[in-house]
């Protein structure tokens, strides 16, 4: 990658429904080369996707969950059993395998605490093999951000 596909992806991270002649004008190119390189970051997997970042608070999903899961026993079956039950949770916006006490940590969303206690009875509970969980809530944001820190030269 060199600088001008940098300036392409700080742009698509600033505003990714910008139309291609905005971008190919931002980074300094015609919008046919622009394409091209747009076209080769997403067939490279650079871009990964495209997606509306929609406030929770406005679609009623105002509680933020941190959950911390330390897994009875690290065998295969266990391992895969918890990793294939998480990813079928839409509550679970992040799900991250960690080193230190705990084996994974849960960036969970929902609507209050009563829907929360459902959850964990009805979902996580669930889950054959968690030794323990370890829940925090968050009661604000401070910064909330998926842009990449990419600095491209001018």
């Amino acid at each position: 990658m060199d600088s001008i596909d940098l300036r392409i992806l700080s742009a698509l991270q600033e505003d990714g429904r910008l139309s291609n002649q905005d971008l190919a004008d931002r980074v300094g190119l015609s919008p046919s080369p622009c394409l091209r390189r747009v076209r080769a970051l997403e067939k490279d997997g650079v871009i990964a996707r495209y997606t509306a970042i929609v406030s929770p608070e406005k679609v009623g999903l105002p509680l933020t969950v941190f959950v911390q899961i330390r897994l009875a026993r690290h065998d295969g079956d266990t391992v895969r059993a918890f990793e294939d039950r998480i990813l079928g949770m839409d509550e679970v916006l992040s799900c991250h395998l960690m080193t230190g006490d705990s084996d994974y940590l849960l960036n969970i969303v929902t609507e209050n605490l009563q829907s929360y206690e459902r959850f964990m009875r009805d979902k996580l509970h669930a889950i054959p093999g968690i030794g323990a969980i370890e829940t925090s809530f968050a009661f604000g944001v401070i910064k909330d951000s998926r842009r990449l820190p990419i600095h491209p030269a001018s």
